[in-house]
């Protein structure tokens, strides 16, 4: 049988990693062992004013103090996230706001009719329904270390930095044509009032053409239910295919502007930053945008599990078209096999596929990577970046089977 050492060198992965891995599998039994989690026991989001935080149980997440709580994928059981395992990344507290007293301003001399909307307005205009995941642009993050030995700064997410939900709300290019967008307008600044955030309000700046896209939504419901604070009640975006950091929670002004905009989220922030990536001025870096293709299985990382048969599932998401085929592999790479897709995929949304194999005890990696309608395959290797962002190379999984 393989020592650990060997298992990790065969695979590419640093010794240290690898233990790394393999050692936080007590730590993960352990939560599991004194942690008795009830969905029951959580409240449900109110449908009402509310400044009450939603999350009384850290159980179905993985906490990173300071900066959020990280889903754990082998929790979920359909394609749809339920609210209450959906991962939190905030840049500051949730800022407690009351529908009554919230206004979304929408400003600047990229409009002729500078409007402020009360949360009836809103939800008196035409609504729309979609199913989008939401992905951190740090999803996956540790992997730079984990994998190819070179930590990354920021949160070390493991891969529950994403959830799939439905959104309510209504198409900001409404808002926008509302507030009479001008067709020399440039760019569309969301700014959040989370005031303890960077800038005093966490923001992001969107191209006109994808702040107009039928799809970019203003989004006042989750799931069917009223946002909960940690997801930006009263209002949020919604930018299917983009990463996470341009979905701006808790909305309260939007700045139209006839030249392009540079804020920290898309000069210092949120930028690929590294030997292969040039800085442009006063910017470090190209701006990170649109994700990646990515797959990850829904499984404990690392994994115990039992010698035999099992039917594992995952989920595999792309911003550039549907998932076309999930492939895995048990020798790293060497081969592959299609995994089964089991659940019909749509809109925005993550497809779920299932793996059924036969294990025999010892050390192992399994591996899965994702192909799109567009062609798009997850990468054999990714370019290091120093703040870790778009890390979608396959990823092997440990599993000790015993």
């Amino acid at each position: 049988m393989e020592t650990e050492s060997q298992h990790a060198a065969r695979l590419g992965m640093s010794r240290r990693g690898f233990l790394q891995a393999l050692a936080a599998v007590s730590t993960v039994a352990a939560l599991s062992a004194c942690t008795e989690f009830d969905a029951a026991m959580l409240p449900a989001p109110a449908a009402t004013d509310t400044a009450t935080p939603y999350f009384k149980d850290s159980a179905p997440f993985r906490l990173h103090p300071g900066a959020g709580l990280e889903a754990r994928l082998e929790a979920m059981q359909g394609v749809v996230t339920p609210t209450r395992l959906f991962f939190v990344r905030n840049n500051a507290a949730s800022p407690g706001l009351e529908a009554r007293d919230w206004r979304l301003l929408v400003e600047g001399d990229g409009v002729s009719t500078p409007l402020e909307l009360s949360y009836p307005d809103i939800r008196g205009m035409p609504g729309r329904t979609l199913v989008s995941y939401l992905e951190c642009a740090g999803n996956h993050r540790a992997m730079f270390d984990l994998v190819q030995g070179r930590p990354a700064q920021g949160t070390q997410w493991m891969t529950g930095a994403v959830g799939n939900a439905e959104w309510t709300g209504v198409a900001l290019r409404d808002v926008l044509t509302r507030a009479g967008i001008r067709e020399d307008a440039a760019s569309v600044l969301l700014i959040g009032l989370d005031v303890d955030a960077p800038e005093e309000g966490f923001r992001r700046v969107l191209p006109v053409a994808k702040a107009m896209h039928p799809d970019t939504l203003l989004a006042y419901a989750m799931n069917g239910d009223v946002l909960p604070p940690d997801h930006g009640f009263p209002l949020r975006a919604v930018v299917p295919g983009w990463v996470g950091s341009s979905s701006i929670k808790w909305l309260g002004r939007i700045q139209v502007s006839t030249e392009p905009l540079w804020t920290r989220n898309n000069s210092t922030s949120y930028v690929l930053i590294g030997d292969d990536f040039p800085a442009e001025g006063d910017r470090l870096g190209p701006a990170v945008t649109t994700q990646t293709i990515k797959s990850a299985l829904a499984l404990a990382w690392p994994a115990e599990l039992s010698a035999g048969p099992h039917r594992l599932h995952g989920y595999a998401q792309s911003p550039h078209g549907p998932i076309e085929k999930v492939e895995w592999s048990l020798d790293d790479g060497a081969t592959w096999r299609q995994a089964a897709q089991v659940d019909p995929q749509f809109q925005y949304s993550w497809a779920r596929f299932r793996i059924d194999l036969e294990l025999r005890p010892g050390l192992h990696t399994i591996m899965t990577r994702a192909t799109d309608a567009a062609g798009n395959t997850q990468p054999d290797a990714v370019l290091f970046n120093a703040k870790g962002y778009l890390f979608n190379q396959p990823v092997p999984h440990p599993l000790r089977v015993g």
